[in-house]
């Protein structure tokens, strides 16, 4: 039995999606999360640029005690995965993996797509994960210019507060994100597809945007819930699970530690709690000063 929390960090608050999903699937366990809000999108930025980020970060977790790390972003996982799986003497897991087996599990006519950031598709990680699982199967990829910022800034805005996302499925459903639903989605469109995945973890809030663009014929799925799998597996085989998860009977309540290089950590638990579902009482300030230092 392992006590100590895990890590979960992402370039802002899509991240949170994850989080929230290991939280559900796995309750008695502690986490620290940080959203490098300051630093956000990272889609956009040079794979080095992030490859560094990732660096950063994963530097300052390992001043923090964790006992397994979840890189909750595409773009940096695939940017920095090898990096810090190397640099740590923790596991360390990233979402891609479990994002392209859970498309290859939802497909049926094995034609599948991949909506993601535009450094993501740039690593080519999906097309190469999920041949690595089945390779007949034939994936198109489309990157989103303007995904993560159209969350991040609804996110920010005073209509998240007191409000769940999963509970409230039509704070998306604007003109503006119709419009970039549907451009998201054009190079997808008419090539047979019936699987796609959510290549972001900010994307799960505009999935009933994305699904109304694709039509009903396509399943889409994100990497979330297949990451908290991963997660129980990896804690399995190490028999690291909280001492609760164990016996009931036994332990305390899970502590939830979140921080963020933003300077408005208001704003940031108030997005926060929208997302991850239930209050963040604790928001530290990480400066990316001291990120660029540990790096």
């Amino acid at each position: 039995m392992d006590p100590r929390p895990i890590g979960v960090f992402d370039s802002g608050l899509g991240g949170l999606t994850v989080a929230r999903a290991i939280a559900t699937t796995l309750p008695h366990e502690s986490m620290i999360y940080l959203g490098d809000t300051a630093r956000c999108p990272y889609g956009p930025r040079p794979q080095g640029q992030v490859r560094d980020f990732v660096r950063q970060i994963v530097a300052w977790f390992a001043h923090k005690d964790v006992k397994l790390i979840v890189i909750a972003c595409n773009t940096a996982t695939a940017a920095g995965l090898d990096l810090a799986q190397r640099t740590l003497d923790v596991p360390v897991l990233g979402v891609i993996v479990p994002g392209a087996r859970a498309v290859v599990q939802a497909t049926r006519t094995r034609h599948v797509g991949v909506l993601a950031t535009q450094g993501t598709c740039d690593s080519l990680s999906y097309p190469e994960a999920i041949r690595a699982l089945d390779a007949g199967v034939k994936v198109w990829q489309a990157p989103s210019a303007r995904g993560v910022e159209v969350v991040e800034e609804r996110l920010a805005s005073p209509a998240a507060m007191g409000r769940d996302w999963m509970s409230d499925r039509g704070a998306f459903d604007t003109p503006l994100v119709r419009a970039i639903a549907e451009e998201d989605t054009a190079p997808l469109r008419g090539q047979g597809i019936d699987a796609v995945i959510l290549g972001c973890t900010h994307f799960p809030l505009l999935k009933d945007e994305y699904q109304r663009a694709l039509g009903p014929g396509v399943r889409v799925v994100s990497s979330a819930e297949e990451t908290a799998s991963e997660v129980v597996e990896y804690l399995e085989r190490g028999e690291a699970f909280a001492p609760a998860i164990m016996d009931d009977a036994g332990g305390g309540e899970p502590a939830y530690h979140f921080a963020t290089t933003s300077d408005e950590l208001g704003s940031f638990a108030v997005a926060g709690e929208y997302v991850f579902g239930r209050k963040l009482a604790l928001v530290e300030h990480v400066d990316e000063g001291l990120l660029e230092r540990l790096g």
